[in-house]
Protein backbone atom coordinates (compact mmCIF):
# COMPACT_ATOMS: atom_id res chain seq x y z
CA UNK A 1 0.00 0.00 0.00
CA UNK A 2 1.56 3.03 -0.96
CA UNK A 3 1.85 6.11 1.72
CA UNK A 4 0.67 9.55 0.47
CA UNK A 5 3.04 13.04 1.03
CA UNK A 6 0.68 13.84 3.89
CA UNK A 7 0.54 10.53 5.61
CA UNK A 8 3.97 10.67 5.34
CA UNK A 9 4.44 14.41 6.82
CA UNK A 10 2.25 13.79 9.61
CA UNK A 11 4.46 10.54 10.79
CA UNK A 12 7.41 12.87 10.61
CA UNK A 13 5.39 15.15 12.81
CA UNK A 14 5.42 12.67 15.43
CA UNK A 15 8.10 10.58 15.34
CA UNK A 16 10.66 13.56 15.30
CA UNK A 17 13.56 14.41 13.22
CA UNK A 18 15.81 11.47 13.93
CA UNK A 19 12.87 9.07 12.25
CA UNK A 20 13.72 11.80 9.16
CA UNK A 21 15.88 9.50 7.13
CA UNK A 22 13.83 6.00 7.79
CA UNK A 23 10.37 7.68 6.72
CA UNK A 24 12.26 9.30 3.37
CA UNK A 25 12.85 6.16 1.97
CA UNK A 26 9.28 5.19 2.03
CA UNK A 27 8.30 7.71 -0.81
CA UNK A 28 10.55 9.54 -3.54
CA UNK A 29 11.33 12.97 -2.24
CA UNK A 30 11.18 12.37 1.17
CA UNK A 31 9.39 13.82 4.03
CA UNK A 32 9.43 17.30 1.97
CA UNK A 33 7.81 19.25 5.14
CA UNK A 34 6.49 22.40 4.22
CA UNK A 35 7.48 26.10 5.85
CA UNK A 36 4.44 25.24 8.25
CA UNK A 37 5.09 21.81 8.95
CA UNK A 38 8.49 22.76 9.67
CA UNK A 39 7.19 25.49 12.23
CA UNK A 40 5.10 23.14 13.80
CA UNK A 41 8.05 20.54 14.18
CA UNK A 42 10.15 23.11 15.67
CA UNK A 43 6.95 24.09 18.53
CA UNK A 44 6.47 19.84 19.41
CA UNK A 45 10.85 19.88 19.20
CA UNK A 46 10.72 22.17 22.29
CA UNK A 47 8.77 19.76 24.37
CA UNK A 48 8.92 16.26 22.81
CA UNK A 49 12.69 16.08 21.83
CA UNK A 50 14.93 15.01 24.05
CA UNK A 51 18.17 15.94 22.07
CA UNK A 52 20.65 16.92 25.03
CA UNK A 53 20.32 13.22 25.77
CA UNK A 54 21.23 12.20 22.32
CA UNK A 55 18.29 9.79 22.29
CA UNK A 56 17.33 8.41 18.69
CA UNK A 57 13.59 7.17 17.62
CA UNK A 58 9.78 8.57 18.39
CA UNK A 59 9.79 11.65 20.18
CA UNK A 60 10.20 11.22 24.23
CA UNK A 61 9.59 13.20 27.27
CA UNK A 62 12.53 15.49 27.58
CA UNK A 63 12.87 16.74 31.18
CA UNK A 64 15.56 19.83 30.31
CA UNK A 65 14.94 22.61 33.17
CA UNK A 66 13.71 24.79 30.29
CA UNK A 67 13.08 25.67 27.04
CA UNK A 68 13.99 28.49 24.42
CA UNK A 69 11.68 31.28 23.80
CA UNK A 70 9.06 29.57 26.02
CA UNK A 71 6.91 32.85 26.00
CA UNK A 72 7.17 32.99 22.13
CA UNK A 73 6.70 29.12 22.02
CA UNK A 74 3.66 29.35 23.86
CA UNK A 75 1.71 31.54 21.83
CA UNK A 76 2.99 30.00 18.86
CA UNK A 77 1.36 26.50 19.37
CA UNK A 78 -2.10 28.12 19.48
CA UNK A 79 -1.23 29.06 15.50
CA UNK A 80 -0.37 25.45 14.49
CA UNK A 81 -3.16 23.41 16.64
CA UNK A 82 -6.85 23.49 18.02
CA UNK A 83 -7.49 24.14 21.12
CA UNK A 84 -7.66 20.53 22.43
CA UNK A 85 -4.35 20.00 21.62
CA UNK A 86 -2.86 23.07 22.35
CA UNK A 87 -3.62 22.63 26.17
CA UNK A 88 -2.70 18.46 25.96
CA UNK A 89 0.96 20.42 24.53
CA UNK A 90 1.01 22.85 26.89
CA UNK A 91 0.12 20.46 30.00
CA UNK A 92 3.16 18.15 28.80
CA UNK A 93 5.27 21.61 28.28
CA UNK A 94 4.72 22.25 32.29
CA UNK A 95 5.09 18.28 33.71
CA UNK A 96 7.94 17.59 31.36
CA UNK A 97 10.01 20.96 30.45
CA UNK A 98 9.50 21.82 34.26
CA UNK A 99 7.96 24.86 33.08
CA UNK A 100 6.17 25.15 36.88
CA UNK A 101 8.54 28.22 37.87
CA UNK A 102 8.02 30.01 34.89
CA UNK A 103 4.45 30.24 35.21
CA UNK A 104 5.11 32.47 37.66
CA UNK A 105 5.92 35.00 35.45
CA UNK A 106 3.31 37.66 34.31
CA UNK A 107 4.54 37.92 30.77
CA UNK A 108 4.06 33.90 31.29
CA UNK A 109 0.69 33.16 32.11
CA UNK A 110 -0.66 36.30 29.60
CA UNK A 111 0.10 33.93 26.69
CA UNK A 112 -0.40 30.44 28.12
CA UNK A 113 -3.49 28.78 26.93
CA UNK A 114 -6.42 29.23 29.98
CA UNK A 115 -7.39 25.85 30.97
CA UNK A 116 -8.94 23.58 33.60
CA UNK A 117 -5.56 21.68 33.74
CA UNK A 118 -3.56 25.01 33.98
CA UNK A 119 -5.88 26.24 36.74
CA UNK A 120 -4.61 23.17 38.85
CA UNK A 121 -1.22 23.86 38.01
CA UNK A 122 -1.89 27.36 39.68
CA UNK A 123 -3.86 26.30 42.49
CA UNK A 124 -0.50 23.49 43.37
CA UNK A 125 1.20 26.73 43.29
CA UNK A 126 -0.41 29.42 45.24
CA UNK A 127 2.13 29.41 47.72
CA UNK A 128 4.43 30.25 45.29
CA UNK A 129 3.26 33.19 43.23
CA UNK A 130 4.80 36.39 43.97
CA UNK A 131 2.84 39.62 44.04
CA UNK A 132 3.68 40.86 40.39
CA UNK A 133 1.65 37.86 38.90
CA UNK A 134 -1.05 37.76 41.37
CA UNK A 135 -3.30 39.50 39.53
CA UNK A 136 -2.43 38.00 35.72
CA UNK A 137 -3.25 34.54 37.90
CA UNK A 138 -6.42 35.68 38.42
CA UNK A 139 -7.39 36.88 35.41
CA UNK A 140 -6.17 33.65 33.94
CA UNK A 141 -8.33 31.68 36.64
CA UNK A 142 -11.35 33.95 36.17
CA UNK A 143 -11.75 33.48 32.57
CA UNK A 144 -11.86 29.57 33.09
CA UNK A 145 -14.44 30.06 35.72
CA UNK A 146 -16.68 32.62 33.59
CA UNK A 147 -16.15 29.69 30.45
CA UNK A 148 -17.81 26.80 32.57
CA UNK A 149 -20.38 28.87 34.62
CA UNK A 150 -21.56 29.85 31.08
CA UNK A 151 -21.63 26.57 29.98
CA UNK A 152 -23.07 24.48 33.41
CA UNK A 153 -25.46 27.47 35.24
CA UNK A 154 -28.24 27.60 33.19
CA UNK A 155 -28.54 23.65 32.31
CA UNK A 156 -28.06 23.46 36.47
CA UNK A 157 -30.85 26.20 36.84
CA UNK A 158 -33.27 24.89 34.69
CA UNK A 159 -33.22 21.22 36.16
CA UNK A 160 -33.80 22.51 40.14
CA UNK A 161 -36.50 25.05 38.71
CA UNK A 162 -38.22 22.13 37.05
CA UNK A 163 -38.16 19.77 39.55
CA UNK A 164 -38.77 22.38 42.22
CA UNK A 165 -41.36 24.00 40.13
CA UNK A 166 -42.69 27.21 41.92
CA UNK A 167 -45.41 27.57 38.74
CA UNK A 168 -47.86 25.63 41.22
CA UNK A 169 -50.40 27.67 42.31
CA UNK A 170 -52.46 27.71 46.03
CA UNK A 171 -55.16 29.75 46.75
CA UNK A 172 -54.30 30.87 49.96
CA UNK A 173 -54.21 34.75 49.89
CA UNK A 174 -51.26 36.53 50.35
CA UNK A 175 -50.03 39.87 48.67
CA UNK A 176 -46.61 38.49 48.84
CA UNK A 177 -47.18 35.13 47.42
CA UNK A 178 -49.06 36.59 44.08
CA UNK A 179 -47.63 35.29 40.93
CA UNK A 180 -47.94 38.48 38.97
CA UNK A 181 -46.65 37.23 35.53
CA UNK A 182 -49.30 34.35 36.18
CA UNK A 183 -51.97 36.69 36.88
CA UNK A 184 -51.93 39.56 33.91
CA UNK A 185 -51.53 36.52 31.67
CA UNK A 186 -54.02 34.47 31.97
CA UNK A 187 -56.38 37.76 32.99
CA UNK A 188 -55.47 40.32 30.02
CA UNK A 189 -58.92 38.68 28.38
CA UNK A 190 -60.84 41.10 31.22
CA UNK A 191 -58.86 44.40 30.45
CA UNK A 192 -61.68 46.76 30.75
CA UNK A 193 -61.23 49.84 28.19
CA UNK A 194 -62.65 52.18 30.39
CA UNK A 195 -60.30 51.78 33.23
CA UNK A 196 -57.58 50.95 30.99
CA UNK A 197 -56.69 48.22 33.38
CA UNK A 198 -57.12 44.15 33.99
CA UNK A 199 -60.15 43.19 36.17
CA UNK A 200 -58.74 39.63 37.38
CA UNK A 201 -61.21 37.10 37.85
CA UNK A 202 -58.64 35.08 39.93
CA UNK A 203 -55.59 36.04 41.44
CA UNK A 204 -52.58 33.30 41.00
CA UNK A 205 -50.24 32.19 44.32
CA UNK A 206 -47.11 30.87 43.95
CA UNK A 207 -47.30 27.77 46.40
CA UNK A 208 -45.84 28.00 50.02
CA UNK A 209 -45.17 24.60 49.40
CA UNK A 210 -41.63 25.86 48.53
CA UNK A 211 -40.59 26.43 51.61
CA UNK A 212 -40.77 23.02 52.40
CA UNK A 213 -39.07 21.75 49.18
CA UNK A 214 -35.47 23.47 50.19
CA UNK A 215 -32.83 20.76 49.51
CA UNK A 216 -29.88 20.91 51.25
CA UNK A 217 -26.89 20.20 48.77
CA UNK A 218 -23.10 19.09 50.23
CA UNK A 219 -20.21 18.47 47.84
CA UNK A 220 -16.92 17.21 49.40
CA UNK A 221 -13.72 17.85 47.47
CA UNK A 222 -10.80 15.47 47.78
CA UNK A 223 -7.89 18.14 47.19
CA UNK A 224 -5.16 15.35 46.44
CA UNK A 225 -3.17 16.52 43.67
CA UNK A 226 -4.60 13.56 41.08
CA UNK A 227 -7.90 14.92 41.70
CA UNK A 228 -6.97 18.70 40.11
CA UNK A 229 -9.55 19.00 37.79
CA UNK A 230 -12.38 17.77 39.37
CA UNK A 231 -11.73 20.03 41.89
CA UNK A 232 -12.19 22.71 39.66
CA UNK A 233 -15.37 21.58 37.94
CA UNK A 234 -16.45 20.72 41.68
CA UNK A 235 -15.85 23.68 43.01
CA UNK A 236 -17.74 25.75 40.26
CA UNK A 237 -20.30 23.84 40.70
CA UNK A 238 -20.79 24.35 44.00
CA UNK A 239 -20.97 28.31 43.82
CA UNK A 240 -23.59 27.39 40.76
CA UNK A 241 -25.67 25.01 43.56
CA UNK A 242 -25.16 28.23 46.71
CA UNK A 243 -26.49 31.03 44.03
CA UNK A 244 -29.99 29.25 43.99
CA UNK A 245 -32.49 29.95 46.57
CA UNK A 246 -34.07 26.57 46.03
CA UNK A 247 -30.80 24.40 47.42
CA UNK A 248 -28.65 24.98 50.53
CA UNK A 249 -25.19 24.40 49.66
CA UNK A 250 -22.21 23.25 51.63
CA UNK A 251 -18.80 22.94 49.93
CA UNK A 252 -15.57 21.70 51.77
CA UNK A 253 -12.27 20.76 50.81
CA UNK A 254 -10.18 17.85 52.21
CA UNK A 255 -7.16 16.07 52.36
CA UNK A 256 -6.21 15.38 56.39
CA UNK A 257 -7.81 18.41 57.45
CA UNK A 258 -11.18 19.50 56.22
CA UNK A 259 -11.54 23.38 55.51
CA UNK A 260 -14.96 24.63 54.62
CA UNK A 261 -15.40 27.13 51.91
CA UNK A 262 -19.14 27.28 52.06
CA UNK A 263 -18.61 31.21 52.59
CA UNK A 264 -16.70 31.73 49.89
CA UNK A 265 -18.74 29.53 47.70
CA UNK A 266 -21.44 31.79 47.82
CA UNK A 267 -19.23 35.14 46.78
CA UNK A 268 -16.62 34.49 44.40
CA UNK A 269 -16.07 31.53 43.10
CA UNK A 270 -12.40 32.38 41.94
CA UNK A 271 -11.87 33.45 45.63
CA UNK A 272 -12.94 29.83 46.63
CA UNK A 273 -10.46 28.45 44.23
CA UNK A 274 -7.54 30.55 45.64
CA UNK A 275 -9.08 28.74 48.97
CA UNK A 276 -7.85 25.36 48.20
CA UNK A 277 -4.58 23.33 48.22
CA UNK A 278 -4.13 20.53 46.04
CA UNK A 279 -1.54 18.05 47.27
CA UNK A 280 -1.13 15.97 50.78
CA UNK A 281 -2.82 13.27 53.02
CA UNK A 282 -6.83 11.62 51.97
CA UNK A 283 -8.98 11.49 55.41
CA UNK A 284 -11.87 10.75 54.17
CA UNK A 285 -13.54 9.66 56.88
CA UNK A 286 -13.08 12.89 58.70
CA UNK A 287 -14.53 14.85 55.85
CA UNK A 288 -17.78 13.07 55.55
CA UNK A 289 -17.92 13.44 59.50
CA UNK A 290 -18.04 16.74 59.73
CA UNK A 291 -20.17 16.86 56.79
CA UNK A 292 -23.05 15.06 59.44
CA UNK A 293 -23.38 18.64 61.37
CA UNK A 294 -25.47 19.97 57.86
CA UNK A 295 -27.86 17.18 57.53
CA UNK A 296 -31.38 18.33 59.12
CA UNK A 297 -33.45 16.63 57.07
CA UNK A 298 -32.04 13.50 55.43
CA UNK A 299 -34.33 12.49 52.72
CA UNK A 300 -34.05 16.35 51.14
CA UNK A 301 -30.41 16.21 51.05
CA UNK A 302 -28.18 15.36 48.73
CA UNK A 303 -24.19 14.41 49.26
CA UNK A 304 -21.49 14.69 46.56
CA UNK A 305 -18.44 13.07 47.63
CA UNK A 306 -15.87 13.80 44.60
CA UNK A 307 -12.84 11.24 45.56
CA UNK A 308 -10.75 8.30 43.96
CA UNK A 309 -11.39 6.83 47.44
CA UNK A 310 -7.93 6.25 48.18
CA UNK A 311 -8.90 6.44 52.00
CA UNK A 312 -5.52 7.09 54.31
CA UNK A 313 -7.87 7.68 57.48
CA UNK A 314 -10.41 5.10 58.55
CA UNK A 315 -11.50 3.22 55.60
CA UNK A 316 -13.81 0.81 57.52
CA UNK A 317 -15.56 3.72 59.13
CA UNK A 318 -15.89 5.52 56.23
CA UNK A 319 -17.94 2.54 54.37
CA UNK A 320 -20.27 2.48 57.58
CA UNK A 321 -20.58 6.11 58.08
CA UNK A 322 -21.64 6.67 54.40
CA UNK A 323 -24.14 3.30 54.53
CA UNK A 324 -25.78 4.86 57.76
CA UNK A 325 -26.50 8.19 55.60
CA UNK A 326 -27.64 6.04 52.70
CA UNK A 327 -30.29 4.34 54.76
CA UNK A 328 -31.26 7.44 56.61
CA UNK A 329 -32.44 8.52 53.27
CA UNK A 330 -29.44 10.46 52.05
CA UNK A 331 -28.97 11.22 48.43
CA UNK A 332 -25.60 10.21 48.30
CA UNK A 333 -23.14 9.94 45.33
CA UNK A 334 -19.47 9.35 45.06
CA UNK A 335 -18.15 10.90 41.89
CA UNK A 336 -14.58 9.33 40.88
CA UNK A 337 -14.10 11.83 38.57
CA UNK A 338 -15.54 15.21 37.29
CA UNK A 339 -13.87 15.64 34.67
CA UNK A 340 -13.79 15.92 30.56
CA UNK A 341 -10.39 13.65 30.14
CA UNK A 342 -9.85 10.17 30.55
CA UNK A 343 -11.19 6.52 32.95
CA UNK A 344 -10.48 7.42 36.35
CA UNK A 345 -7.99 5.79 38.77
CA UNK A 346 -9.75 4.98 41.81
CA UNK A 347 -9.82 1.94 44.89
CA UNK A 348 -12.06 -0.24 43.32
CA UNK A 349 -12.31 -2.59 46.28
CA UNK A 350 -14.26 0.40 48.62
CA UNK A 351 -16.21 1.02 44.96
CA UNK A 352 -17.60 -2.47 45.07
CA UNK A 353 -18.47 -2.35 48.57
CA UNK A 354 -19.93 1.09 48.55
CA UNK A 355 -21.94 0.15 45.41
CA UNK A 356 -23.27 -3.05 47.63
CA UNK A 357 -24.85 -0.16 49.70
CA UNK A 358 -26.85 1.18 46.85
CA UNK A 359 -24.08 4.19 46.63
CA UNK A 360 -23.71 5.00 43.02
CA UNK A 361 -19.47 5.26 42.36
CA UNK A 362 -18.75 6.16 38.97
CA UNK A 363 -17.34 9.33 36.83
CA UNK A 364 -19.22 12.26 35.36
CA UNK A 365 -18.08 15.15 32.63
CA UNK A 366 -19.58 18.35 33.41
CA UNK A 367 -21.83 18.41 31.18
CA UNK A 368 -23.77 15.39 32.28
CA UNK A 369 -23.86 16.81 35.88
CA UNK A 370 -27.20 18.33 35.39
CA UNK A 371 -29.00 15.10 34.79
CA UNK A 372 -27.53 13.47 38.16
CA UNK A 373 -28.76 16.12 39.10
CA UNK A 374 -31.93 16.05 38.23
CA UNK A 375 -32.53 12.12 39.41
CA UNK A 376 -31.19 12.94 43.01
CA UNK A 377 -33.79 15.76 43.14
CA UNK A 378 -36.66 13.48 41.52
CA UNK A 379 -36.02 10.47 43.99
CA UNK A 380 -34.70 8.36 40.88
CA UNK A 381 -32.11 5.08 41.76
CA UNK A 382 -29.36 6.93 41.66
CA UNK A 383 -27.68 3.37 40.53
CA UNK A 384 -30.02 3.54 37.15
CA UNK A 385 -29.10 6.76 36.80
CA UNK A 386 -25.27 6.28 37.37
CA UNK A 387 -25.52 3.53 34.61
CA UNK A 388 -27.05 5.97 32.11
CA UNK A 389 -24.58 8.58 32.59
CA UNK A 390 -21.95 5.79 31.97
CA UNK A 391 -23.61 4.60 29.03
CA UNK A 392 -23.89 8.06 27.68
CA UNK A 393 -20.17 8.45 28.08
CA UNK A 394 -19.22 5.49 26.28
CA UNK A 395 -20.70 6.63 23.29
CA UNK A 396 -18.88 9.49 22.92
Amino acid sequence: MSITQEQLARWRLILGPEADKDLSRMRAGGCGLSREQLEMDEALGAIYDDTDAGLSGARSAGRNASAPRVAKWLGDIRTYFQEDVVSVIQQDAIERKSLKQLLLEPEMLKVAQPNVQLVGTLMSLKGQIPERTKETAREVVRSVVDKIKLALEQPIRSVVRGVLNRREHSPIPSSAAIDWKSTIRRNLKNYHVGLKTIIPERVFFHSRQQRSHKWTVIVNLDQSGSMADSVVYGAICGSIFASLPALRTHVMAFDTEVVDLTEQCAGDPVDMLFGIQLGGGTDINKAVGYSEQFIEEPSKTIFLLITDLFEGGNQAQLIRRLGDLRAAGVRVMVLLALSDSGKPCYDEAVAKKLTALGIPCFACTPQLLPQLLEGALRGDNLIQVASRISAALKEK
